[in-house]
């Protein structure tokens, strides 16, 4: 997928109580045929399932998904939805957006798009700039940036993955950082809370952290 241009969506659900008064044997085959769904996923890729529980109360599971075009995610939604789980999971949050270079720097583009193996921690947020950094010259914007960059640099071990949601969702963009080391990403992001571009955010929350699981193990968490 190197060098080529694809959709990406963030489906973040919370399990409804209805789902925890099933029995254990009615569970069992709800996750499998979710599992199912997941495998088949038409001309949608899975980048990674991860669970929530335990770090928001609003959320409990993370789906990341990519295709070539939004249809293919639609489709792929669709058929999660269908499913017996599907049915007993509330959509708390969908982060759609599109991932190509990026305009400052069209060499750095989304890890997942390099063929990268995703990390053990996934920090997924929208992203909103204030209207002033878009009157900014051009070449001011890109040395902000720059600047930005390297700080990022310092913590090598960081994927990340920044995709365009303009005009197709409320956010700019959508942050996805990667890491072994939930720590690492507080560091990082805490050290680039210095870099000037810093005054021009408007929006980066609500943050959710998910720990990359099989997607089995992802599910019985769920209760």
């Amino acid at each position: 997928m190197a060098g080529s241009t694809a959709y990406t969506v963030f489906w973040i659900y919370q399990a409804t109580p209805e789902w925890r008064r099933l029995s254990e044997e009615t569970r069992a085959r709800a996750r499998q045929e979710f599992i199912g769904a997941l495998e088949h996923a038409g001309d949608a890729s899975v980048r990674g399932v991860y669970s929530t529980v335990g770090f928001r109360p609003d959320a409990d599971l993370i789906i990341w998904s990519y295709a070539q075009d939004a249809d293919a995610l639609q489709r792929f939604a669709v058929q999660l939805r269908q499913t017996t789980l599907g049915g007993l999971l509330t959509q708390t949050q969908a982060y759609l957006g599109i991932a190509g270079g990026s305009q400052y720097d069209p060499s750095h583009g989304p890890a997942f798009m390099k063929g990268i193996p995703p990390r053990r921690y996934l920090s997924v947020y929208p992203f909103t700039k204030t209207p002033d950094w878009f009157l900014l010259p051009f070449e001011e914007r890109r040395r902000l940036m720059r600047v930005h960059g390297e700080l990022g640099q310092e913590y090598p071990t960081i994927l990340t993955n920044t995709v365009n949601s303009f005009g197709i969702q409320d956010q700019e963009f959508i942050v996805a950082l990667e890491d072994d080391d939930p720590g690492v990403l507080v560091e990082m992001v805490q050290r680039l809370r210095g870099a000037e571009v810093r005054r021009y955010t408007q929006v980066d929350t609500p943050i959710y952290l998910g720990r990359l699981l099989a997607p089995d193990e992802a599910l019985c968490q769920l209760g």
